[in-house]
């Protein structure tokens, strides 16, 4: 069984924590402002994580190994407090609307990962009019797909400084599930046997409470609406969530009386237990930068059924390693979903199920691939900025 922790709202600080926090804040900044005096300019860089859980953490905690192996050194640090002309790199792209962000004469990289600017989403109109008007301050800029890659190129933006890098997986944390697998996961989360199990693994609320108030982008009311008409044709429906701030798909799925388990992962190298129990997995979202969730299914071997939206837009050959939703809540072939639901029952011919399992892990697998040579691409080109930079 994966370590977890309790599913109920974020745990509320003391005062006395806060306080501790603040000064072990204060004293690596003053720590590293000292260590920092001797480092040459751009030596080193710092991986700045949105937030200390979840999924950005997880990508810039593998970044820092792909560091290590370019030889790059990285600061223990999170953020460059007191310290100048170093290398950072955001994980998110609202860093952008921080003012401490461009301060210390740093060269800047950020992921940005999603937000088409509209009136409709002011959070996302307001980082693409910083991005627009901070092109000069920005050297690069990383983007999971090819919609995104657009969108910020249509900033006006220097076309070199935009790299499109997929979210990528650690292919060890999910491996293919089978019968033994399966039947071992559910018995461990207290999943039923003989339940038609959908999983759903990402943060859907505002905030990192609870999660009542819907963040929309995300597709929670989708999602529910999808499980509304599931239950109709499925009786033995049961959904699986992991992920923070899911209480208003929780509240919604106790409505509908869908019975649910969630779970919260504390370690993310046991995520893949998860899917060993699944049937299958949905994406409803408006929008997405990944979501990892479409390379951790597939790489499971588990079905993906998603809205044509991020990487999967890039990645999923429709009805070949997965089933893509052209748009999402109007008129959506989500009938799809028990289909491919009920085709991953052990009722399935051994033979058929593990040949469908090897297409979803196929593409998962390529993807990483490219996603590597991305890497030793990546590698080359900083050996040649190095020497060019020295030369100057």
């Amino acid at each position: 069984m994966p370590p977890v922790m309790a599913t109920g709202g974020a745990t509320r600080p003391t005062v006395r924590s806060l306080v501790l926090a603040r000064l072990r804040t204060a004293s690596q900044a003053l720590g590293i402002a000292g260590r920092a005096l001797t480092w040459p300019p751009y030596s080193h860089v710092f991986l700045v994580p949105d937030a200390p859980t979840w999924v950005l953490a997880e990508e810039m905690h593998e970044l820092r190994g792909v560091a290590r192996r370019l030889g790059v050194p990285v600061a223990a640090e999170r953020r460059p407090v007191f310290v100048a002309q170093q290398s950072v790199f955001h994980a998110s792209h609202f860093a952008l609307l921080q003012q401490r962000t461009f301060e210390g004469r740093h060269r800047l990289g950020v992921a940005y990962f999603h937000g088409r600017p509209s009136p409709e989403q002011p959070e996302f109109h307001a980082c693409f009019e910083v991005l627009r008007r901070q092109h000069d301050r920005l050297e690069r800029i990383q983007v999971s797909h090819s919609q995104m890659g657009d969108v910020v190129l249509s900033s006006g933006i220097e076309p070199r400084k935009v790299h499109q890098i997929p979210i990528g997986i650690n292919l060890n944390y999910f491996p293919l599930q089978s019968p033994a697998s399966r039947a071992a996961a559910r018995r461990a989360l207290g999943v039923p046997d003989s339940g038609v199990v959908v999983g759903s693994f990402q943060k859907d609320g505002v905030g990192w409470g609870e999660g009542r108030e819907p963040k929309l982008v995300k597709g929670p009311d989708i999602l529910l609406q999808v499980l509304d008409a599931l239950r109709r044709h499925v009786p033995e429906l049961f959904v699986l969530l992991s992920g923070p701030a899911r209480g208003y798909v929780k509240a919604g799925l106790e409505r509908l009386g869908v019975p649910y388990r969630h779970v919260f992962v504390a370690d993310y190298t046991h995520m893949g237990e998860l899917y060993q129990a699944l049937d299958a997995y949905i994406v409803t979202s408006r929008e997405e930068g990944g979501p990892k969730a479409v390379l951790e299914s597939m790489a499971s071997g588990v079905p993906l059924i998603s809205t044509r939206v991020g990487q999967a837009m890039d990645l999923v050959q429709h009805e070949a390693n997965g089933w893509l939703v052209e748009r999402a809540g109007r008129g959506t072939p989500w009938s799809t979903v028990p289909v491919s639901a009920r085709c991953w029952r052990a009722r399935e011919r051994p033979r058929k199920r593990t040949r469908i399992q090897l297409n979803f892990r196929c593409g998962a697998s390529s993807s990483a691939a490219s996603w590597r040579r991305h890497e030793l691409r990546e590698d080359r080109n900083a050996a040649r900025l190095s020497q060019s930079d020295d030369a100057r």
